[in-house]
């Protein structure tokens, strides 16, 4: 122990301690200065702002700057396309050469949806949703059918659409609606033979009103039956308009041919 406390007292130990002070001091500031020259402290360039530029504007622009980029792509149908919607980092943040910028531009080309189930529903209920699906309606006009208002048909670039069929998303389609009043035709019946309560109930299940009545030869109007109908159903008239007026000619002897 002696020896030892003797030894911290001699030049040697003293020189050796500084020697090892030195040298534990330029491990360190070495150290210190490598790092600071490798991560370049202190040293960067402020990301440029991109949103609203389109992206051959932004490429430009972060190439100028010593920035990389990655890009992805969303569908807006509110954006032009190509347009840079978002960037990460934001404008202004300053950030070293070669950091990646991302990129989200609006894609060129529309994505494919699948077609909603919308017949037969309200004009109302399909508009709310064809609106989820981001279909636009564009033209719609109306057929002669009992359903009021409700979607019987669609129409995309002249072609009918149905359900399930493949359509770029933002397309304008056209919609064929019912307009509630039914058919404005109905087959006309032949009542030939029939009695006349027979042949009113006939007429009135065709929507058709029963016109003027009139009797030939007719002995017992109980047993009458219809000789004789206008108008008369033949190979040039199978329809007449509903609500039409059709006169009858009843007798109790066989019926006259039309």
């Amino acid at each position: 122990m002696n020896k030892f406390l003797a030894y911290l007292k001699t030049k040697t130990f003293r020189t050796n301690l500084i020697i090892a002070i030195v040298a534990v001091t330029s491990f360190i500031l070495l150290i210190f200065f490598s790092l600071r020259y490798y991560t370049r402290h202190g040293e960067g360039v402020p990301v440029p702002k991109l949103q609203g530029l389109t992206v051959e504007e932004a490429i430009k622009s972060l190439e100028a700057q010593g920035l990389t980029y990655h890009i992805d792509s969303v569908y807006q149908m509110d954006k032009p396309p190509g347009m840079v919607v978002e960037q990460d980092p934001d404008a202004n943040t300053n950030v070293k050469l070669n950091r990646t910028i991302y990129l989200t531009i609006i894609t060129r080309t529309a994505p494919n949806v699948g077609f909603p189930d919308i017949f037969e529903k309200t004009f109302l209920e399909a508009r709310a949703v064809l609106s989820n699906y981001g279909i636009k309606i564009g033209d719609t006009s109306y057929v002669s059918d009992i359903a009021r208002d409700r979607v019987l048909q669609v129409e995309f670039r002249g072609r009918q659409v149905s359900q399930g069929d493949q359509i770029p998303k933002g397309s304008v389609i056209s919609l064929i609606l019912g307009d509630g009043k039914g058919a404005s035709e109905v087959d006309l019946p032949n009542v030939i033979g029939l009695s006349l309560t027979e042949a009113i109930f006939s007429l009135k299940g065709s929507s058709l009103n029963t016109g003027t009545i009139s009797y030939e030869n007719v002995t017992d109007s109980t047993t009458a039956k219809v000789i004789k109908q206008f108008p008369a159903l033949s190979d040039s008239l199978t329809k007449v308009s509903i609500g039409t007026n059709v006169d009858l000619i009843l007798s109790n002897e066989a019926a006259v041919q039309q």
